[in-house]
């Protein structure tokens, strides 16, 4: 049986950053976020967790508008803080997994989006 997972997207540009992989990588970086912080303590529910929320939203945010500018400089501003925004969910995941709220095979899918979204965000980036 062949399944076929169809991305539906609500957006009302349809502009040619949606397109890219670094894009589509970042926005499923997000939903993995959001779905490993769903287990974790209610007592993170304002720290922790809106923490990696909000740097994994500022990834794919960074790299929408940083498209959207028009010299690499600016386009390069806006690539590194998404940049750094990854490394920032990974030093928290780091810290959730030895705070045991996570454990490390749930950040499996997780680890490869870090890995694949930086990866990404680094080619794009001007020297």
């Amino acid at each position: 049986m062949i399944y076929y997972v169809l991305k539906i997207y609500f957006m009302f540009l349809q502009l040619a950053h949606t397109k890219l992989n670094v894009y589509n990588t970042s926005q499923d970086l997000v939903l993995e976020c959001y779905s490993i912080t769903r287990i974790f303590p209610p007592e993170e529910k304002f720290v922790m967790m809106q923490q990696i929320r909000r740097a994994s939203l500022s990834v794919h945010l960074n790299i929408a508008e940083g498209c959207s500018r028009k010299t690499a400089a600016e386009r390069n501003r806006f690539f590194e803080i998404a940049r750094g925004s990854v490394v920032e969910i990974d030093a928290a995941l780091d810290i959730a997994v030895r705070l045991k709220y996570v454990s490390e095979n749930n950040l499996n899918l997780c680890g490869k989006k870090i890995i694949s979204t930086f990866k990404l965000l680094s080619g794009m980036i001007i020297r």
